[in-house]
């Protein structure tokens, strides 16, 4: 019986895309199925899945974009199986991922996201240590080395003092998503905004710590092209702000404090000034400041 739905939301580098479907077919087990949305015009891809001719793969293309979080939305709405993943197109998984996701399953059934451990590699594929990621490893992500289930307020707090998920390997329980829906107001934190939704209708995380999936660091990712302009801090001050607010209606006002002050954000736009002054100039310097100073602009 088929258990795990893989999604693969395309636009982009066609070898690199090839690369990732390549390392889901090096799953094992009959109870997966890669399902490949392709929201971009590459001629030569629709020829490449039908002379792949592998009955584990489903391929669609968009008749018209529906840019990132309308192609995840239109992922979602082909899920079929219990569990999902909405793996990046540039990303790979390792041949014990859902080895290691089924175990955690087994260990904490009752699991709506399973996050499993992460290597972080460049656009070359080599491995990768950025500055953001020593931070989530050694300040953010929990301490404790082993599985783990993580739910409730608590959680809460950890992922708004900063986020230490790495989105596209995290495993998902299908009816929880299809229940939240990815947001068309944010492009760059709506893997956030969906786990808010899901922390405050009762799921729980399991965190296991087996590195099984390879997670893609480089120049041209969406949030990096963004955050030069500051649209991306923008629209992250908002968030943490509303989201701050549905906190404390909610009850949880230590992570809605925390929220409030979005102080990992804030860091990271400091750490990003000489970045954005050579990117964007005094613009760029201006966005980043005004988002340190947390004001309301």
């Amino acid at each position: 019986m088929s258990r795990f739905e893989i999604l693969l939301p395309y636009y982009g580098d066609v070898q690199l895309m090839q690369d990732a479907v390549h390392s889901v077919l090096a799953q094992d087990g009959d109870d997966w199925r890669l399902t490949v949305v392709d929201d971009g015009q590459e001629p030569e891809v629709p020829g490449w899945f039908e002379a792949l001719a592998d009955p584990r793969v489903r391929y669609f293309r968009n008749e018209a974009n529906l840019g990132v979080t309308g192609n995840f939305n239109r992922c979602v709405e082909l899920a079929e199986y219990e569990y999902l993943v909405l793996m990046g197109c540039d990303d790979l998984m390792h041949p014990n991922y859902l080895p290691v996701v089924r175990a955690a399953l087994d260990r904490f059934p009752e699991a709506g996201l399973v996050q499993p451990g992460v290597a972080v590699i460049d656009g070359d594929g080599r491995p990768a240590d950025s500055l953001a990621d020593t931070v989530k490893r050694r300040l953010y992500a929990p301490k404790d080395t082993g599985p783990a289930l993580l739910s409730g307020e608590s959680l809460a707090v950890s992922l708004m003092r900063g986020n230490w998920l790495y989105f596209p390997s995290i495993c998902w329980r299908t009816e929880a998503v299809k229940g939240a829906r990815f947001r068309a107001d944010l492009g760059v934190i709506q893997d956030l905004a969906i786990i808010v939704d899901l922390l405050l209708a009762g799921e729980s995380l399991a965190v296991t710590p087996e590195v099984c999936f390879s997670y893609r660091r480089h120049a041209v990712s969406e949030s990096s092209v963004t955050a030069f302009t500051g649209k991306r801090f923008e629209e992250a001050r908002r968030f943490f702000r509303e989201t701050a607010d549905r906190l404390d209606a909610f009850g949880w006002h230590r992570a809605a404090a925390v929220s409030r002050r979005f102080v990992s954000s804030r860091l990271h736009a400091l750490s990003m000034i000489p970045q954005a002054g050579r990117k964007a100039g005094l613009r760029g310097i201006g966005a980043m400041l005004s988002h340190v100073a947390g004001l309301r602009v």
